[in-house]
């Protein structure tokens, strides 16, 4: 089955939907595809999705999913975000061993099984799952079952977004299809170079962990304010404030009084300031968010500075909704 270069409607299926954030990238890129199924435990994130496409996942353990089900949606394709918490530091590194990447596993698993294994797969998960067990498990599978593999650590800072989230990102295509540049195909690579079809060589880790390196990548990133939907100015450059909505087509209608909910109190600034990773919207970097966003202060995701008023405390907005 040949789909490259062609305008085939892919056929997809979203594993750990989560809110959709997969599917609105599909959305944003154009693909000619639709996703005729996607799967998420967690009700909640359930409720969003279907807010913001219309579908419901299918809500369930997903272990429970065997080859004949999976065949029925002859999806030429995955998207695959499983559960993180097995392979971070928080998380103890347990693996595979973790009950949590259990569901990944039985996936991996079925498709020596299917009668239609998909063309594509993408894979994506935190810095560390490419050193775990699992990882092992996902690279044997796919080699058996004839694809081809590259993978990938990178930020949207590489990509010049004000954002530092380094990812692992694995892409696997079923020969007979291939990547653009082969030379690169079973390597774990930390530029993005091999995406935009670039052959030249990637750079070596050290050069990439240097200072100089993202002191670059910094300068040429957009600000921060380039990614802020609303702004409301008052009085002077200083006295811009900011809200949010999750679509960015949208008009903001929302009153000061709602606004308000967001903002971090001076009480918590004075008490914690020096622990806040605070930015402004001149800044191009902020912190990767983490569920404990606006629980915690150290460490959860940057905090923005909207509004500074001559030598008072200035005012913080939370960077993102509660």
């Amino acid at each position: 089955m040949e789909l490259e270069g062609s305008r085939k409607l892919w056929r997809v299926l979203e594993f750990y939907s989560g809110i959709g954030g997969m599917r609105y990238s599909l959305l944003k890129a154009a693909v000619n595809a639709t996703v005729v199924e996607a799967f998420d435990i967690n009700d909640v994130a359930n409720d969003v999705y279907q807010h913001n496409f219309g579908h419901r996942p299918f809500q369930g353990n997903i272990q429970t999913l065997n080859a004949t089900d999976l065949d029925r949606y002859n999806a030429d394709a995955w998207l695959l975000s499983p559960p993180c918490q097995p392979y971070t530091r928080q998380g103890l590194q347990k693996g595979s061993s973790d009950a949590r990447a259990s569901s990944f596993i039985k996936i991996l698993e079925l498709i020596p099984q299917l009668l239609q294994p998909p063309s594509y797969l993408f894979v994506e998960n935190v810095v560390g799952f490419e050193t775990s067990d699992t990882h092992e498990i996902l690279v044997e599978i796919l080699e058996k079952n004839n694809f081809v593999t590259q993978e990938f650590i990178l930020s949207p800072l590489q990509f010049g977004l004000p954002y530092s989230r380094p990812r692992y990102y694995c892409l696997a295509k079923r020969k007979p299809l291939s990547f653009e540049v082969p030379e690169f195909n079973n390597q774990l690579l930390r530029t993005p170079g091999p995406l935009l079809g670039q052959t030249e060589s990637t750079m070596e880790k050290e050069q990439l962990q240097s200072a100089e390196y993202w002191d670059e990548l910094l300068q040429a990133c957009q600000p921060v304010d380039d990614f802020l939907v609303f702004k409301t100015f008052g009085k002077g450059e200083d006295s811009s404030t900011y809200s949010f909505h999750a679509n960015d087509s949208a008009k903001s209608d929302r009153s000061d009084e709602e606004n308000n909910v967001y903002f971090v109190p001076s009480s918590l600034v004075e008490r914690w300031g020096s622990a806040m990773d605070i930015v402004y919207p001149h800044s191009k970097r902020c912190c990767c968010f983490t569920k404990s966003y606006y629980r915690y202060v150290k460490g959860t995701g940057s905090l923005l500075a909207t509004v500074q008023d001559g030598h008072c405390l200035p005012r913080w907005h939370l960077w993102g909704s509660k």
